[in-house]
C-alpha cells in the first residue's frame, strides 16, 4: 500500500489529510514527468463538492508552472475523464473526487493515457516528490509556461458516446435517476431524455456540501421509495463521481452490483458473447451470486476487493464483464473503469431486448444472509495465521459445505481482521462468526470488536 495513494487515489479530509499544497505538488510533478520531451497535455475533471474547485485551481497552477497544458472538463464523471484521456490522446487524466464519501472529504485520482488507473511506478515517483525525495523540478518560463484550456467539449463527446451505445429507444419507459447531487446532476437526465425516456430526477441540485448526503447509491432507500410512489419502471442511483450504479426494480427492490453482474452475464451467455464464459467478481460478492452462476453454467474469477483488481484481471484474461457488489461494474468492451451511466444503459438494453422487468431478470439470484464483523487485533498477520484461528475457519467451511462460506481477510489500513459468513440464515451466520472471534479472544489476539 502506498503512503498517500490507495487503490482509488489520494483521498482524505480536504485541507487536513489532502491539502491544496498536495494538489499543487501533484500537478507540478505530473506536468514535469509527462512533459520531459514534449508539450504535455493533461485533462482534468471534478465533482460537485466545495473543495473540488480549490483543488482544480491548485492542480492547474502546478501543471502550468511545470510547462504543461491543463484541459478542464469542469464538473463531470470519473469515467468521462478516463474516456477522454484515452480517445483524445492525452498524456494522462486527473479526477478530483472522493467518490461516495461525504463532502468534507476529497480525492485526486490519476489516470494514465489509456484511461486506466495510473501505474504504481508513477505513483511511487509522485509520492517521492511529495516527501521531498525526488529533487527540485524546474519552473517553466517565458513562452514555455503552460495554459489552462476549457474542455467542456470533452464532456459533451462522452455524453454523445454513451447515447450511441444504447440499442433501443426508451420511449414509453418511466425511469428514476438519483444523481447524489454529484457529477451526473446534469449529464444523466440529458442522456435519458435524448433516448426518449420519461425521466424523473432526484438529488440533482448540488450546493457543494450536499453530495452523497442522504442520497445516491449510498442511500438507495430514497430512490426505492420514489420508484414505488411514482410507479416507475426502474431507477438508477449513482455516487458522487458516477463510477458506480445501483438499480431499483419496478417494485422498489434493490438490484445491487452482484445482481447486475448476474443479469448481464446471463444476457451475454444467451447471446453467445460471454468471452471465456467468465464473469470477474471480488471475494466480497454474495455467495448467492456464485450459486446462481453455477446453475446457469457461468464460470467466475474472484479478485481482491477494489475495481482496480477487477479490471487488471479482465485486461489480463480478456474477460468482458466484472465488478463489485457496491455497483462498480466494468464493461471492458466499452470502458476501462466502472461507469454508472454505462451500467444503467446496459441494464436498459437487457430489459428492452428481453421485454422483461428488472425484478424478473434478477429473480433467479437469491441473496444469502450475511454477517460481517470487524475485529481489532494485536497483530493482524499473527492473528490471521494463528493455527487455532485457521482451524476454526476450516471447521466453519466444512460445516457449511455447499450451503455457505466464511471469509477472513485483513484490512488494508488498520490492525483489523474482517470475519464474514454467508449461510442460509442470519442466525447461523452470527453463530459461525462469533465462534471464530471467540477463538481469537481465547488466544489473546483480540483487542475489541468494532462497530
Amino acid at each position: 500500500m502506498s503512503k498517500y495513494f490507495g487503490t482509488d487515489g489520494f483521498r482524505g479530509k480536504a485541507n487536513c489529510d489532502l491539502t491544496v499544497e498536495h494538489a499543487y505538488k501533484i500537478g507540478r510533478f505530473i506536468g514535469h514527468y509527462y512533459g520531459r520531451d514534449h508539450k504535455c497535455r493533461i485533462v482534468i475533471g471534478k465533482d460537485t463538492r466545495l473543495s473540488s474547485y480549490m483543488f482544480e485551481c491548485a492542480l492547474c497552477a502546478g501543471i502550468t508552472a511545470s510547462g504543461a497544458d491543463a484541459y478542464t472538463m469542469h464538473v463531470t464523471t470519473t469515467p468521462s475523464v478516463a474516456y477522454i484521456a484515452r480517445t483524445e490522446e492525452f498524456d494522462c487524466g486527473i479526477m478530483i473526487s472522493a467518490s461516495h464519501n461525504p463532502f468534507f472529504d476529497n480525492g485526486i485520482k490519476l489516470i494514465n493515457g489509456q484511461g486506466e488507473k495510473m501505474e504504481v511506478a508513477v505513483i511511487n515517483e509522485v509520492e517521492k516528490y511529495l516527501d521531498g525525495e525526488y529533487g527540485d523540478i524546474p519552473y517553466a518560463t517565458g513562452e514555455n509556461i503552460g495554459r489552462v484550456i476549457d474542455h467542456a467539449a470533452g464532456r459533451n463527446r462522452y455524453i454523445g458516446y454513451l447515447v450511441t451505445l444504447a440499442t433501443h429507444s426508451y420511449k414509453g419507459m418511466k425511469i428514476g435517476l438519483d444523481c447524489a447531487n454529484g457529477s451526473t446532476w446534469m449529464i444523466a437526465k440529458s442522456i435519458f431524455d435524448a433516448l426518449g425516456a420519461e425521466t424523473h430526477v432526484i438529488n440533482n441540485t448540488p450546493d457543494g456540501i450536499n453530495v452523497n448526503t442522504n442520497c445516491g447509491s449510498t442511500h438507495i432507500e430514497h430512490l426505492q421509495e420514489y420508484v414505488k410512489a411514482h410507479k416507475l419502471d426502474a431507477g438508477f442511483a449513482f455516487d458522487g463521481d458516477a463510477d458506480r450504479c445501483l438499480a431499483v426494480d419496478e417494485n422498489g427492490d434493490l438490484v445491487d452490483g452482484d445482481k447486475i453482474l448476474y443479469i448481464y452475464g446471463c444476457y451475454l451467455k444467451e447471446k453467445g458473447m460471454l468471452t471465456n464464459n467468465t464473469v470477474v467478481t471480488t471475494v466480497m460478492s454474495n455467495f448467492g451470486l456464485y450459486k446462481a452462476f453455477d446453475e446457469v453454467g457461468i464460470a467466475y474469477e474472484k479478485t481482491a476487493v477494489g475495481d482496480k483488481y477487477v479490471y487488471e484481471n479482465m485486461r489480463q484474461n480478456g474477460h468482458l464483464i466484472g465488478g463489485e457488489q457496491s455497483g462498480h461494474i466494468i464493461f471492458s468492451k466499452y470502458a476501462t473503469t466502472g461507469d454508472g451511466l454505462l451500467t444503467a444503459i446496459k441494464l436498459m438494453e437487457v430489459m428492452l431486448t428481453k421485454k422483461q422487468p428488472l425484478s424478473v431478470l434478477a429473480e433467479p439470484m437469491k441473496v444469502y444472509p450475511q454477517v460481517l464483523k470487524n475485529v481489532r487485533v494485536t497483530d493482524k498477520d499473527s492473528a490471521m495465521n494463528d493455527p487455532d484461528v485457521q482451524a476454526a475457519v476450516d471447521a466453519v467451511t466444512e460445516s457449511l459445505g455447499s450451503q455457505g462460506r466464511i471469509l477472513l481477510r485483513k484490512s488494508g489500513t488498520e490492525p483489523v481482521l474482517r470475519v464474514m459468513v454467508e449461510a442460509p440464515s442470519k442466525e447461523l451466520c452470527a453463530e459461525k462468526v462469533d465462534g471464530v472471534i471467540e477463538v481469537m479472544a481465547k488466544k489473546g489476539l483480540l483487542i475489541e470488536i468494532k462497530a
